[in-house]
């Protein structure tokens, strides 16, 4: 690698740099360490246990359960901007601000740290669940009946079409 930085001139801000090992038992994880030279200088990549790219928190044991927590924190709190400033909302004007200011924090990059566990996936759809409460008129109702008289689907249903369409689009 050393010799691709020096063919390539490739300057790197050791700073930035870091290492993460991946895996399933903490047993496993790699305990190498890892240097870059910058001259006649070696420096040690620090390594961490999790880190945010691109939006995604990723941790070492890939189970996005700090990612996922961030985001319905995320979500709530944009709900709780749309119930003081939307007091009387009808259905149409929910959905375009769901649509719009909630439903992307829950969704964003969901092929990468798609939830597998149970409670995550609760969690999820709790949200949703208390958004479609914001309604007065469908406030008594169940869930899954506020979502069919607003047309949504649950998070689960979204997210395995995303996966069958992803699928067929690979």
């Amino acid at each position: 690698m050393i010799q691709s930085i020096q063919k390539w001139l490739l300057k790197l801000n050791v700073e930035k740099c870091c290492g993460m090992s991946f895996a399933a038992n903490i047993k496993n994880v790699c305990t190498t360490k890892y240097y870059i030279e910058e001259g006649k200088i070696f420096y040690e990549i620090v390594k961490l246990d999790s880190f945010r790219d691109l939006g995604v928190i990723f941790d070492s044991k890939q189970n996005f359960g700090e990612h996922i927590k961030e985001k319905n924190n995320k979500a709530y709190s944009v709900l709780g901007v749309i119930n003081r400033n939307f007091i009387h909302m009808d259905k149409s004007t929910f959905v375009l601000l769901y649509k719009a200011m909630v439903r992307p924090h829950l969704e964003y990059a969901n092929s990468v740290w798609c939830p597998f566990k149970k409670g995550d996936i609760e969690n999820i759809e709790k949200v949703q669940k208390r958004a479609t409460k914001l309604i007065i008129s469908l406030k008594k109702l169940p869930y899954l009946e506020r979502l069919r008289q607003l047309k949504l689907p649950t998070f689960k249903y979204r997210r395995l079409y995303e996966a069958i369409l992803l699928r067929f689009l690979i």
